[in-house]
């Protein structure tokens, strides 16, 4: 197995374990007609570069394509997605804040959360499925359960550890976990490429765009 994925594998036994279109950094207007009818919250793997990633750019395709008419934005979670894991807390209270923001801007969008593999572990605990992220300190509040409509995760590192997203007490029914067959990050196989399997037009898009739609 390459050095990094046994890196990740080694850090989900740990610990338990531990890309878009725009990203809009600014406040947003007070007004319905800027805002999306769903807008989703993506947070890119491990080494990708800024942005919500090749797996995020295939799952918000493919939503699109689910949605009919409506609108689908879409924000890049801002972490540095490197080997050091501990540093998703940054992520996580990022996408806290951007769930926070638009909650409170654009309270008639539906939220979609995602992530791909380090991006997964992020929505983990955003969702408070146990993951440790030293530093995350900005907690979503209780009504936020309301503007959440679906969370998509693929090739997560605590689903390895028998932990899922779908464990989350308040998200759990809104979520998919997926992870391909002998995917080493989430599961105990060793199988790197199935690690990368996750892109456009691979089934499990497909599923978790699916399953994302029904929940809007």
């Amino acid at each position: 197995m390459p050095k990094h994925f046994a890196r990740i594998a080694a850090a989900a036994s740990l610990a338990g374990v531990v890309a878009t279109t725009t990203t809009v950094v600014g406040p947003l207007p007070h007004a319905d007609a800027a805002c999306n009818n769903v807008e989703v919250i993506f947070a890119r793997g491990t080494t990708e570069a800024p942005g919500i990633g090749r797996v995020g750019q295939a799952f918000v395709d493919a939503l699109r394509n689910n949605v009919g008419n409506r609108s689908v934005g879409t924000y890049a979670v801002n972490y540095p997605a490197t080997y050091d894991f501990l540093a998703a807390a940054q992520g996580a209270n990022d996408a806290s804040a951007r769930i926070q923001q638009v909650m409170a801007n654009c309270p008639n969008t539906r939220l979609v959360l995602g992530g791909y593999s380090q991006g997964a572990a992020i929505v983990d605990v955003v969702s408070s499925v146990p993951f440790p992220a030293v530093g995350f300190d900005n907690p979503l509040p209780p009504e936020a359960v309301d503007h959440i409509a679906a969370l998509a995760v693929f090739g997560n590192p605590t689903a390895k550890v028998g932990v899922p997203l779908t464990a989350s007490p308040a998200y759990g029914p809104k979520a998919i976990d997926l992870c391909n067959d002998n995917d080493p990050v989430c599961s105990g196989g060793n199988d790197v490429a199935a690690h990368r399997g996750y892109g456009p037009g691979s089934p499990q898009v497909i599923q978790a765009a699916a399953f994302a739609a029904g929940m809007l």
